[in-house]
């Protein structure tokens, strides 16, 4: 069994509200074992024998169908995650800034938020592998460049965001084979 992380685009915000025990039946009725959705934001851990690129499409068809909407999932290994995590360019801990990774599918979005004109007084972009390290002062994540540039209709259902802080948690889930259960610290 490996472990895996599924990131869900637009759960719980802009009008997709799925429970979280809702989407952990979803992950279970797929066979999937050890699932748990961690925070209200379309984070799920699960444990499953197969390659992510099979699952991705059949969660994908699974949430359409259950939730009716039009279902973007990044599946990645832990270990994938753990690398991510790993390799986040900047000073995470830095007062007053949040230090997110957005997760791409396709190139079209890296290229396009890369080559932006950004004020490094306020935000901070690198490349990453398959995704964009982010880097922006606190109170302005929506309204800074690469905010806007990435919550327009052509990137959103290319792109989804998590803050670093979110993945460590994602991270830190262990399988234990209990029933599901949803972590809600922090929030």
């Amino acid at each position: 069994m490996t472990r895996y992380v599924a990131l869900l685009r637009g759960v719980n915000v802009g009008g997709t509200n799925i429970k979280m025990a809702d989407l952990a039946a979803a992950f279970g009725e797929l066979g999937f074992c050890a699932v748990k959705t961690v925070l209200a934001s379309g984070n799920v851990v699960f444990c499953a024998d197969a390659p992510a690129s099979e699952l991705k499409p059949s969660i994908e068809s699974a949430l359409r169908e259950r939730f009716s909407y039009e279902a973007r999932v990044h599946v990645l290994t832990v270990e994938e995650l753990r690398h991510i995590v790993e390799a986040f360019p900047f000073d995470a801990e830095r007062e007053g800034w949040h230090p997110y990774v957005i997760f791409l599918m396709g190139e079209e979005p890296r290229a396009r938020l890369l080559e932006l004109d950004l004020d490094p007084a306020l935000e901070s972009i690198a490349d990453g592998d398959g995704v964009l390290y982010w880097m922006v002062e606190r109170g302005h994540t929506l309204d800074s460049v690469i905010g806007k540039a990435s919550g327009r209709a052509r990137f959103k259902a290319l792109t989804t965001t998590r803050n670093l802080r979110t993945l460590h948690k994602l991270l830190a889930w262990t399988p234990t084979g209990e029933a599901t259960a949803t972590v809600m610290e922090g929030m």
